[in-house]
Order: C-alpha cells, then sequence, then structure tokens
C-alpha cells in the first residue's frame, strides 16, 4: 500500500538514502553525511517542505518544493526542485502520486502554483505533461554562478 507523509526532522534518517540516490542520478558524488546535513537545515530553517512515499512501509521516493514569491503577481508559488522514485519502483504511479500530494498542498496553501525546470532529456517530461504541467516557451532563464 501506498502512503505519502509530509515528512519533517524525525524522517532524515530515511530520507538521506533517497537524497544521495537522487543526486547521483545527477552525476553528483555519493555524500550520506553531506545530505543528511543539507536536509538537517532545510527542516530546521522550514526552507522546504518534502513528502515522502512509502509503499508497503517501504520509503521509496521524496518530492522536495521550496517556497518562491511573485512581486507581480503578489502570490507565494512553489518550486518543485526534487522528485526522485528508487528505480526498482518506478513505472508505479509513485511520481504521480507526489506531484499530486505536491500539488494538493499548495491548493491547501492558497498558492499560485508549482514551478520545476528538468533536463531536456529527462524521461519524467511524460508525466509532468500527462498531469497537466504546461511547458514555459514565453521565457528563458538564466543562472549566475558565485563560484
Amino acid at each position: 500500500m501506498l502512503r505519502i507523509i509530509q515528512a519533517s526532522l524525525e524522517n532524515v534518517e530515511e530520507l538521506v538514502p533517497l537524497f544521495d540516490q537522487y543526486r547521483l542520478f545527477y552525476k553528483q558524488n555519493s555524500d550520506l553525511q553531506g545530505a543528511k546535513a543539507f536536509l538537517t537545515d532545510r527542516f530546521n530553517n522550514n526552507e522546504s517542505v518534502i513528502f515522502l512515499a512509502y509503499l508497503n512501509d517501504i520509503p521509496v521516493g521524496f518530492v522536495q518544493l521550496y517556497p518562491m514569491f511573485s512581486s507581480v503577481s503578489m502570490q507565494n508559488s512553489y518550486v518543485l526542485n526534487d522528485l526522485f522514485v528508487m528505480a526498482t519502483y518506478r513505472k508505479k504511479q509513485i511520481g504521480e502520486a507526489l506531484l499530486n500530494k505536491a500539488k494538493a498542498f499548495c491548493i491547501a496553501k492558497n498558492a499560485k502554483g508549482l514551478a520545476l525546470e528538468t533536463a531536456i532529456d529527462n524521461p519524467a517530461q511524460k508525466l509532468y505533461e500527462k498531469l497537466n504541467w504546461v511547458k514555459d516557451v514565453d521565457c528563458f532563464h538564466y543562472f549566475w554562478t558565485s563560484q
């Protein structure tokens, strides 16, 4: 049975291996201590919202949202920064359930919506489009690196 909870500091130990696998997917080095510190900071500073999916009481995936604000619309929204499901549990609608949980959270918080960016070759794009996410064609995204 699939169960999704809003994670808290008490779930960090369960999140760390998933977060590390997520980073490995994006060709980062494994860093379990760094993952634990990063996630602990997010919880301690109330800087993100994480939903954790369990299948038969096994942690199998998560979605992490970061708050953002628009001066133009004077509304808050969220950046869906991280979505991950363990490879052996994909194609079981867990990613879809996590995305729907994120949507429901935004609705409950009266948020304008969710934003995300993804690699051009990420196969999850099909899932986003299936769930009525719209690809932005009206603007470019830029990034400045400080280091």
